[in-house]
C-alpha cells in the first residue's frame, strides 16, 4: 500500500510537470525524437526510391500507350487522306462520265451502259481487255466500246457476267476477231467515207483505207464512225488525221489516224446499247 501510495504522488506530479507551459523540450524528448526521425529517414529515401520507380515504370507504360495511340491516329490520318483524295478524283471522273454519256444520248439515241475495266491484256498479239458486265446487262458481241476521249474497241465475246473488248490497236485484216470500223469524217460525212482496217503498232496510227480519190478529207480532220454497219453506232470519235497518202494501187487515198482514245490507263469504258436490244 506504501509503494501504490508513492507511485501515485509521483505520477500526479509529472502530470502538473508536463501539463504546464515549457520553454522546450527535455533530453529524453528530444532524444526520443531525433532517433525517431533518423529511423524514418533511414526507411523512407530505400522506400521512396523503390516507390519512384515503380511509378516511372507506370508512367512508361502509359507513355508507350499513348505514342501507340498516336501512331494509330496519325495512320488513320493518312489512310483518309488517300481515301479522301480518291474518293474526290472518283467523283469528279465520275461527273465528268455523267456528262458525257448524257451528251452521246442526245447525239443518237443509244443507251451506254458503263462497265468498270477488271483486267487488261497487253499481249501485242492478242490485245483486249476485261470487263465486269455481260449477259446479263444486255451486252452483245460487236457493241461498240468506248471512253470520255474516244472509241477503244468493240466487244469479241461475252459471258453472263463479263465481256471481252477487242482493242482498237488489235485491228488486222488478216484477224478474224477485228472487224474493220466504217468511218467517215465530221463535217464531211456526206462525200468522205473509208474502213478503218488496221493499227501500226510501230507509229501508233490507225489506218483507214478505200477512201475515194475524190474525197475532201484534209490533215487534222476529226475521223468518227458512220454508223452505216448495222448494229454499230453513229458519232463514236475515233481520232485526228495526221497524214494522207495515195493508196498502193493509186486508186484510193489511205489516212493516218491518231488516235482519240489513251489505251494505257483503263478505268471505266462504256459499252453503246442500241435502243432495240436495251435490257
Amino acid at each position: 500500500m506504501f509503494i501504490l501510495l508513492v507511485g501515485i504522488i509521483i505520477f500526479i506530479a509529472l502530470m502538473g510537470f508536463t501539463v504546464g507551459s515549457r520553454a522546450g523540450l527535455s533530453l529524453p524528448e528530444k532524444f526520443t525524437k531525433d532517433m525517431v526521425g533518423f529511423v524514418q529517414q533511414v526507411f523512407y529515401k530505400p522506400t521512396s526510391y523503390v516507390a519512384g520507380f515503380f511509378e516511372d515504370i507506370a508512367n512508361l507504360k502509359k507513355l508507350q500507350e499513348e505514342n501507340e495511340r498516336l501512331k494509330t491516329s496519325v495512320a488513320q490520318y493518312k489512310q483518309d487522306s488517300v481515301r479522301y483524295g480518291n474518293l474526290a478524283e472518283t467523283n469528279e471522273r465520275l461527273q465528268k462520265d455523267l456528262e458525257f454519256t448524257e451528251e452521246q444520248k442526245n447525239r443518237h439515241n443509244y443507251n451506254l451502259r458503263t462497265a468498270q475495266v477488271i483486267s487488261v491484256n497487253s499481249d501485242p498479239n492478242n490485245r483486249v481487255l476485261n470487263i465486269d458486265i455481260g449477259k446479263n446487262a444486255g451486252i452483245k458481241e460487236g457493241m461498240a466500246v468506248t471512253t470520255l476521249d474516244g472509241l477503244v474497241g468493240t466487244v469479241s465475246h461475252v459471258s453472263n457476267f463479263t465481256a471481252t473488248v477487242t482493242l482498237l490497236t488489235a485491228l488486222d485484216p488478216s484477224s478474224s476477231d477485228a472487224n474493220a470500223i466504217a468511218a467517215t469524217v465530221v463535217g464531211k460525212e456526206n462525200n468522205t467515207f473509208g474502213m478503218i482496217e488496221k493499227y501500226d503498232p510501230k507509229t501508233g496510227y490507225l489506218q483507214m483505207t478505200k477512201i475515194s480519190e475524190n474525197s475532201k478529207i484534209k490533215k487534222n480532220d476529226v475521223v468518227m464512225s458512220s454508223g452505216i454497219i448495222e448494229g454499230f453506232p453513229k458519232y463514236m470519235i475515233v481520232g485526228t488525221v495526221k497524214k494522207i497518202q495515195v493508196s498502193e494501187f493509186g486508186l484510193a487515198q489511205v489516212a493516218y489516224i491518231e488516235p482519240a482514245a489513251n489505251f494505257t490507263d483503263w478505268k471505266e469504258v462504256f459499252v453503246v446499247i442500241p435502243p432495240e436490244v436495251t435490257p
